[in-house]
């Protein structure tokens, strides 16, 4: 799988800057300091992928409820069975950036090909990616959809535009747009914040 090649390409910038230095290192914790502090929370497990809602309920990575973006969500499980599970592919890639040193042993997302209410979830490498179409992203402006259908993908082109892609295409697209979304994700909570604040006050 090249994925780790072009993983560390596109993160070359993200590691360097999170490096901590030898002399910074040893004023903090054990636990602190790339890659340490970023290790997945929950314990190993060896099937994630079933009952994943259940257990990953809340994104570690932006807090929001994985049930809610059952559509958007993604389950990344590392070499050493550490899974990971998150809200979209936008808090996906972050934590790939930040377990630079972890190996992706399996990586799902939400199938939207799928008619159930909840949207099962299918390997990354079987889903077809339909990306900078009209329907609306999580975490991000520039949506990146996942289907375990081509043909369902295509329908979905053809109704909403964009481009279709595999996975790496998908993920390199996050990356770029990382700068972007976060800065629209902060500003939208701000004003959650304000909005929230000025009810309280009536």
């Amino acid at each position: 799988m090249k994925r780790r090649e072009l993983l560390k390409f596109s993160l070359a910038a993200t590691a360097g800057s999170l490096a901590v230095s030898p002399a910074s290192a040893q004023q903090v914790c054990a636990t602190d300091g790339t890659p340490a502090q970023f290790t997945p929370k929950k314990a190993a497990d060896a099937k994630p992928q079933e009952n994943d809602i259940e257990k990953f309920p809340k994104c570690p990575y932006c807090g929001m409820d994985r049930k809610m973006f059952h559509h958007s969500r993604m389950l990344i499980q590392f070499s050493d069975d550490l899974p990971d599970g998150t809200c979209s592919l936008h808090c996906a890639s972050i934590s790939l950036a930040v377990n630079i040193d972890r190996e992706p042993k399996a990586i799902w997302v939400g199938d939207n090909a799928a008619t159930t209410e909840l949207k099962p979830l299918v390997e990354v490498d079987k889903a077809v990616f339909l990306i900078g179409s009209q329907i609306k992203g999580v975490m991000t402006k520039r949506s990146k959809v996942a289907y375990g259908s081509e043909d369902a993908a295509k329908t979905a082109m053809v109704t909403n535009g964009g481009e279709l892609g595999n996975f790496d295409k998908a993920l390199l697209a996050a990356y770029t747009d990382m700068s972007q979304d976060a800065s629209m994700v902060r500003k939208n909570r701000e004003e959650r914040r304000k909005r929230a604040a000025m009810e309280h006050k009536h």
